[in-house]
């Protein structure tokens, strides 16, 4: 059954990607340096401290960089060519994902939005995915 994800909930990927299914993007706050992390981590990377939070990112940002993927994985070979990237969220921290926009749009600095889609199959990713569209996308 669904369960119902709230700021108690562990600071762990399998949280992170249980908050994707209930379409919140989560990241960890910490609250001694200030940092987000995204994905979350039980101890900050910059400052070292174990005092963290869940807080709910908008989802927004623009595109660092980027690669067009044309050989893939088994998992994946239904989807070449698929774009994968890194997004720079409005809060500061780097995503990586999937960047659902047509090829000729693609350029460093378009804004995007994360989008949510459930989880595809039994096999792994059994988990609810993230991707990025454009911010102008419905």
């Amino acid at each position: 059954g669904e369960i119902d994800m709230d700021s108690k909930s562990p600071l762990t990927l399998e949280s992170f990607y249980r908050f994707c299914a209930q379409k919140k993007l989560m990241g960890a706050r910490c609250k001694s340096c200030r940092a987000i992390l995204v994905p979350p981590r039980a101890v900050c990377p910059k400052c070292g401290s174990a005092d963290m939070r869940w807080e709910e990112l908008k989802g927004n940002g623009k595109l660092l960089t980027f690669s067009v993927v044309h050989v893939a994985p088994p998992a994946f070979q239904s989807l070449v060519p698929y774009t994968v990237g890194i997004v720079l969220l409005t809060e500061g921290a780097r995503l990586p994902g999937m960047i659902r926009t047509d090829l000729k749009d693609l350029r460093i600095g378009l804004d995007l939005k994360i989008a949510f889609e459930p989880p595809q199959s039994e096999n792994w990713p059994s988990w609810a995915r993230y991707y990025f569209v454009r911010v102008d996308s419905p």
